[in-house]
């Protein structure tokens, strides 16, 4: 559970200033419900997998990975729960300028609640969250498909996507579905190069064929253009 001080919770401002949000030395003009709802649009419209895959990012990431993240968790999570209601959400993002309908709201929280437990915890929202250039640094990559392939195979099986489910409390979900949408040559598995292609799917062109510049580049690029 995360409890803090709500005296010395960090500001908009002083979130904006972290070093998670800035590109070039500078703090972008964006206001903080775009930094939230920028992402998580994006978020929800991943596949399960990559959904699934990027909690097992969040996990590995150090305290200074997302220190930004756990700020603004923070100061959406009200009632230091550790557990971030509709409510709060809602609540939340609509302090800092957020102006949504009701339904577009609750799509964006229904997409984070990976688990489908009704809110969204810590880790979950550090993945719905999260700067999408991690699904381009072949050490997350590489760790990731091995959370997947428990038995070291080199595929990622229906077994050990049911594992893995169980394990993430997932209990809705049709693992066959699952596989189809992944397993692009039909043989039942999933290797790496189709697990790489699905985290790929839908990322910015920035971070293709630039090395490790393209990790660095600022969260303004990973935002749809209006």
């Amino acid at each position: 559970m995360l409890v803090t001080d709500p005296k010395k919770r960090i500001t908009a401002f002083e979130v904006l200033r972290h070093s998670w949000v800035q590109f070039g030395g500078e703090a972008p003009d964006e206001p903080l419900d775009s930094l939230v709802l920028g992402r998580m649009k994006q978020f929800s419209a991943m596949k399960k997998l990559k959904k699934m895959a990027l909690r097992v990012i969040a996990q590995r990431l150090s305290q200074e990975e997302i220190a930004g993240l756990k700020e603004m968790f923070k100061m959406i999570d009200t009632d230091n729960s550790g557990q971030i209601t509709f409510e709060e959400l809602q609540n939340g993002l609509q302090r800092f300028g957020a102006n949504l309908a009701e339904s577009e709201f609750g799509a964006r929280m229904q997409a984070a609640d990976i688990d489908n437990s009704g809110t969204i915890d810590y880790q979950e929202f550090i993945a719905a969250t999260l700067h999408l250039n991690m699904t381009e640094r072949e050490d997350s990559l590489l760790a990731t498909f091995s959370y997947f392939d428990s038995d070291c195979s080199g595929y990622i099986t229906q077994d050990e996507l049911q594992k893995a489910c169980q394990e993430f409390g997932i209990n809705d979900i049709h693992i066959n579905e699952l596989m189809c949408e992944v397993d692009q040559d039909n043989d039942g598995r999933i290797d790496y190069n189709e697990f790489v292609a699905t985290m790929h799917v839908g990322n910015p062109e920035f971070g293709k064929g630039l090395g490790s510049k393209g990790l660095t580049i600022g969260l303004m690029e990973t935002l749809p253009v209006s």
